[in-house]
């Protein structure tokens, strides 16, 4: 039996509520050792939602990058991101946080109302916000959002990745991977890795 794929439903709730314009919000980048936090917002029309729409992390490649153009062409789009330096000096939670509130900042309109992937709402949002368990593969909006946020971070890595090479960033996009670790081991911490997080802390000890 094929797994459903996320709709418009939850959109179309709020809407019956009186919502006009509801994005999907969502996040990459949790867990990497090394590079930034990105979250994106969007907002579909129900007229022209792009085919084939889904949790980006069931999506290779070349058809997530295919998809984050068509949205960009029929949807409203916003993008933020915390940075590294912000990541160790708040936590990786207040971090996405951060990523988050500012790509609904960035959007070019402003929403009636906010689905966003988890079960933990970020603070100080600008209009009412549900949060939405596995959103990215039950709600169209929050798939676009992981989409757009994934393609914009794994391009930004590869950018990293010939800047800093020796750690595996073209493949692993920052993840610990058994390269990165032993690029780590071999090269030390760039300016790019979250100092806050263990394995970095540890190479960072042991060197000192």
């Amino acid at each position: 039996m094929s797994t459903p794929m996320p709709d418009l439903l939850l959109e179309s709730r709020l809407h019956a509520q009186g919502a006009r314009l509801v994005a999907g919000v969502d996040e990459v980048g949790r867990g990497p050792l090394a590079g930034p936090v990105v979250a994106a917002a969007v907002i579909l029309r129900p007229c022209r939602v792009p085919q084939g729409l889904d949790d980006s992390k069931a999506l290779d490649a070349r058809t997530r990058i295919r998809l984050s153009d068509e949205i960009a062409l029929c949807a409203h789009v916003g993008l933020g991101q915390a940075t590294v330096e912000e990541i160790d000096r708040v936590n990786i939670l207040q971090a996405t946080y951060l990523a988050m509130c500012r790509a609904v900042e960035a959007l070019p309109v402003t929403p009636d109302a906010l689905l966003i992937d988890g079960n933990r709402l970020p603070p100080r949002l600008p209009c009412r916000a549900v949060p939405v368990v596995r959103g990215d593969s039950l709600s169209a909006s929050i798939a676009a959002a992981s989409i757009v946020a994934k393609t914009r971070r794994d391009q930004g890595m590869l950018t990293l990745a010939q800047q800093f090479p020796g750690y595996g960033w073209e493949t692993n996009m920052g993840y610990g991977t058994p390269a990165h670790l032993m690029g780590l081991k071999r090269h030390g911490a760039t300016t790019h890795h979250r100092r806050s997080f263990r394995p970095v802390h540890n190479i960072l000890f042991q060197e000192n």
